[in-house]
Order: C-alpha cells, then structure tokens, then sequence
C-alpha cells in the first residue's frame, strides 16, 4: 500500500499540491487526470523518488516495487529486444538462483527435526510460491507475450534495442515494466507510442494486473476501459472518486452542483445574521442577542467555490481556395528503405472534402504514406496531387522541429505573412499563450505546449488538404476536444493519422487500414472499421473451427438444448433473486437521501462546518451509489428480458 501524506510543492510561486493526502490501495487502476500544467507528471515523479516535495511524506513498505514509464527517455542499452526484456526479471533470476541453493543444502542436510532444517524449508516454500507468481515455470513464454502483444515480431527479438525508433524503444521500456511486476505500475501517457491493436492488449493486460496503477493519459476511452478509481488535479488539490473517467465526470458535476447550493444557502444564512445584527444593533435589549449572532458570525467556516478554469484552445482553420474533385491519385505506388519494403502496389484515390483516417500497427506504412502525399518522401509509382491543393502537414515529431532557444512569440513571428503579422498576439491567445507566456523559450515548454505552438505555426497559411500525424499526443482533453471540433467544421479534405480511437469517432468518414504493405479501405468512422475488424476475426475463426463444431452440434443437439433450458430457467432464479436485493437496497439508500435533504433545510445545519462537509460527502457518495444500483437494476432487468 503506497500512502501521500499532506504532500506540497510548488514551482515559479504557484502551488501544484497543497496539503495533498491519499492512498493507493492493491489493485487499484486510477487515471490520473487534470489540464496540462496542473501537476500529473510531477506527481509520478514525486512517487517515484525522481523529485522532492516541499512538505509531506510519500510511504511504502520496504520491499515495494515501483515501476515507472515516463513520456520520453533516453535509451543506451546495446542488447538485443530479448535479452533486455529479459533483464527486466531479475528477481526471478535472484529467487532462482536462491532456491538452488537452498535446496543443495536441503539435500546435504539430516538434522530433519531441528528449527534450521524447518526455517530452511519454510523459506523454499514461499521462494517457491513467489517464483510461480513472477511466472518463473513459463518465462520465455511470458516475454513473447508481452514483445508480441506490444507490437513487436518475432523475428525482433534478436535484433539490437539500438536499432529501433524512440517510439519502439519505448514500447520496450514498457514491456520491462510489465514483465518485472511490480507493486506498483505508474505510467504517464503510455498510449503515446502505440497502435490501436496494441493499446487493445495492453488495456487487457493491466486490467488483470495483480498489482496497482496509477496512469496519467488523455484517452478517454482508454481510461474507461482500464480504471476504476480516478484523481482529478485541479487548484493544488486532488478529488478523488472510485469511479471510472465517464462516471466521474458525472460525479463531479453533482459534487460541484451541491457545494454551489451549500455556498448559496451559507451566504442567505449570513446575509439573514447580518441583516439581524444591523438592525438590533442599537438596541440595548437585543444587546445580547446581537452579540451572540456576531461570535455566530464568526465561527462560521465559509465555502470557497472551486476555481473554474474556462480558458481553452480555439480556433477555426482560414478559409482556402477550393481545390479540384480530385485531391490525390495515387496509382501503382510502392516505397522501400533500402531493402525493407513498406508500400506495395497502393492505389487509391482521394476526394475533396474526405476525411480519412489512417490506422493500422506502427511500421505498416501509415506515416510514410502521409510524407509522400506531402511531398515530403521519394517513391515507385506515381502520386498526383489535383488542382489548386494546397497542403499542411503536422507531424508526431513536429514539435522536435522548433527552434529550442527561440520564444513563442518568436517562432510564430518568423512565420507568418502579410495581414497575420498584426495579429500574432491574438493567434497565440487563441492557443492558451497569453502575457508572458508568449515570452517563454521553447526549450522551457511541456511536450503539450510544443504540440498548442506547432499547430499554430500550422495555421498561418490557408490550405485545403490537412495532413496530421498524431495530433493528439500530449494534448489535454479539453484541447484535443476542440481540435476535433475544428476539424469537423474543417471544409477542405483531411488526411488523420492517430491511435486515439475517442478522437476519431465521429471524425472521420473513411478508415485506411495498413497491414502487410498494402491498405484497405472501410466506408466508415472507427467505431464502424472495429466492428468490422472483430467480425472478420470471428469469421476467421469460425471458418478453421467450423467442421469440428459442426459435428460437435450434430451429435448433441438435444442434450444441448435441454441443458441450456435448464441453464435459462437458473438463470431467470438468479437475476430475480438479484433484483429482489437491489431493490431493498435501493429504496434503504433513498430512505437515507431523503433524510439528509431534511437536514440540509435546517437553516442552523451549517454552523458546524467539519460536520455538514462530512454530511455533505456522505451525501454526495450516496447518491453516486444510488445512481449506480439503478444502473445495475437496469442492467439486470435487461438481462433478465433476454432469458424470456
């Protein structure tokens, strides 16, 4: 169990945590959540050791295992992909080596009965159990697990770790940390770096991962799919629900809904006691009266309302000449580095106003094929581009291209022309740059202002073929939300490389999957390409298993159904069983809100702040386990329909 004990710190006279307290329990899969710049990756870094706090203590027992993924490293290691994965369990290679010498003493030994020969014996038990548990009888296996379900193939895993991009080195990074099973995993945009297919692994890895998480991201879906607990920053403070993303925001809304009411009926009782003392303030009668009010007054510990920060990045893209019906025809193209081939034989053609996204594991030609329509990449084939196209590319690594000793207002002013020149300021403003902020270096920036400053380096010119590539990565939700909602308003056509599978629903009308150097086209958003991927999968394996279930089927059809009869009458028993408890649950939980909205009435409830904040958190989180019986009651009324 890992505690945070009144933790502070602070940067440049502003607090990042003031007076932060909270546990992370065995098993608990928290999102880390919060704007950019309110503290996340500070926190990861506080836990693991990496920076000091100001005040507080971080504890943990002595034997806790922290493991630790940053956003970028740098990685030296000149072994090949296995033997570094494999470097990853070195207590597994420590319990082994410790057990073969115990059980080599073991074995020399006769004083059966005496306490050293029972110590020895008791330590061989639990080295044994903890070797089983780090998977010891199935290591190799374990590797080509977690390298495969990251991306990586097989024939990789001799190569040297220095002969892979930073994206793929941290793929690697991560795949140690998932084999070293630690007590506690703590990453900090571990999507950054992967694929749709990859991320879909890795979400059921750590779902059934025996330790704890706590992970900062931006991908909402991710979260959803992954979490149970989520911690939001905001105000040098934590709010902290057992709740995944989507249900904490709903969460958090009602908490702030309620505090605004117990702010408003504190302020009525206060402006009621001011507006008694003013007028009985004379009277010698109502002397005591008056003064008792005052110390009333006085005691009263007044709500604060959270600070909003409604500050966000917006923009609309410039408007742009037309372009012709075709965008880019590409015919017969193919793309090779050196002796390894990426693109073979591509054709496809692009049309104005589509927007597509490009999707598939990372190396199968999705980047490359973004570079070539930007003119950015060499080729086999033939690529044109239509009338009047005029392209912006942003790359995964654009932010890289900045000038590091330049200032952001510099960067945008050594860009732009014409009429944009006196509107610098204004254009900055509009992504999240305001006051000094546009005086700052770029070297000081985090990776998300990099990726605000990119972008609007991007939009100085007016163009009518878009071209993304990553755009998301290392930006906050509420920014990448706005980002999308331009693109939707976008009237040209847009080419979007990206993993995020959120950022993408609804985006896009056309997907590109990349696989094995060719591409195929789904006349649909990502949601539809999933759908479809999932049911090709399940044909697949339909088609290889169909002969052997076919006779399976015919040979026990009518043992079957009458099994499964009497399964759906068990069934139908159980989930009414079920119903019956929920809904003395639920009407107990009702009973209870009732009762406190009485006591919240009593004008007098608030002169004990300590006790009506305690009564308002026991209120706040019955109503959040009421919301949720009555989604477990609908739920299993649902599915007890289905068993009719």
């Amino acid at each position: 169990m890992l505690h945070i004990n009144n933790l502070s710190i602070q940067f440049s006279n502003r607090y990042l945590f003031d007076d932060v307290s909270f546990t992370v329990n065995k098993k608990d899969r928290i999102g880390l959540i919060g704007r950019n710049g309110t503290g996340k990756t500070t926190l990861l870094k506080l836990i693991k050791g990496i920076e000091q706090p100001e005040s507080g203590i971080i504890a943990f027992p002595n034997d806790y295992q922290i493991g630790y993924l940053p956003q970028e490293m740098k990685f030296s290691s000149t072994k090949s992909i296995y033997e570094e994965s494999k470097s990853a369990m070195a207590e597994l290679e420590r319990v082994s080596k410790t057990i073969h010498s115990i059980t080599d003493e073991i074995s020399n030994r006769t004083d059966y009965e005496s306490k050293e020969f029972l110590n020895l014996t008791q330590k061989l038990s639990e080295l044994s159990d903890r070797f089983n548990h780090l998977g010891g009888n199935s290591m190799d296996a374990t590797i080509e697990t977690v390298l495969v379900g990251l991306g990586f193939e097989r024939t990789d895993f001799l190569r040297a770790a220095t002969e892979f991009s930073g994206g793929w080195q941290m793929r690697l990074e991560l795949a140690k940390i998932l084999l070293s099973q630690p007590d506690c995993i703590l990453l900090d945009e571990p999507t950054n770096h992967l694929d749709i297919e990859s991320i879909q692994w890795l979400e059921n890895f750590l779902k059934n991962y025996d330790g704890s998480i706590m992970m900062v991201s931006h991908d909402r879906n991710f979260l959803n799919k992954v979490t149970n607990r989520t911690i939001e920053i905001a105000n040098a403070n934590v709010y902290d629900l057992n709740l995944p993303y989507n249900l904490f925001l709903i969460a958090r809304e009602e908490q702030k809904q309620n505090q605004l009411s117990a702010f408003e009926n504190q302020q009525k009782q206060i402006a009621q006691t001011e507006k008694f003392i003013e007028r009985f303030r004379s009277k010698a009668t109502l002397a005591t009266r008056v003064q008792s009010r005052i110390k009333q007054l006085d005691k009263i510990e007044r709500i604060e309302l959270e600070e909003e920060d409604n500050s966000a990045l917006k923009f609309s893209f410039p408007e742009c000449k037309e372009s012709g019906k075709t965008v880019c025809d590409i015919i017969n193209l193919s793309k090779f580095y050196g002796e390894l081939q990426v693109l073979n034989n591509i054709n496809y053609q692009v049309g104005r106003g589509e927007k597509i996204a490009f999707v598939g594991k990372n190396g199968e030609g999705k980047t490359t094929l973004s570079k070539i329509i930007a003119g950015l990449e060499g080729y086999y084939g033939k690529m044109e581009l239509g009338y009047n196209v005029q392209i912006g590319y942003f790359a995964q690594h654009q932010a890289e291209l900045l000038d590091a000793d330049d200032t952001v207002f510099g960067v945008i002013e050594k860009a732009a022309i014409g009429d944009i020149r006196t509107r610098i300021r204004s254009l900055l403003g509009a992504f999240l740059f305001s006051g000094e902020a546009q005086m700052k270096k770029v070297k000081v920036l985090s990776g998300g202002e990099k990726s605000r400053l990119a972008l609007a380096k991007l939009l100085l010119q007016p163009i009518n073929l878009l071209i993304l590539d990553e755009p998301t990565n290392h930006l906050d939700m509420r920014s990448k939300d706005i980002l999308k909602n331009a693109l939707i308003e976008f009237k040209g056509t847009a080419i979007i490389v990206s993993h995020d599978i959120d950022f993408l629903q609804g985006l896009t009308d056309k997907t590109l999957y990349f696989k094995n150097k060719e591409i195929k086209e789904y006349l649909g958003d990502i949601n539809y390409f999933l759908d479809k991927i999932q049911l090709d999968n399940i044909k697949e394996l339909e088609r290889k298993q169909a002969e052997s279930r076919a006779q399976s089927e015919n040979s026990s059809t009518n043992k079957k159904e009458w099994l499964d009869k009497k399964q759906n009458y068990k069934e139908q028993n159980r989930l009414k069983k079920l119903l019956t408890k929920l809904e003395e649950e639920i009407f107990e939980i009702e009973e209870n809100v009732s009762i406190m909205e009485k006591e919240f009435e009593n004008p007098d409830f608030f002169s004990n702040l300590e006790i009506s904040r305690k009564k308002q958190k026991d209120y706040d989180n019955l109503k959040i386990l009421l919301n949720l019986k009555y989604e477990e009651w609908s739920n299993i009324t649902g599915e007890l329909d289905e068993t009719n």
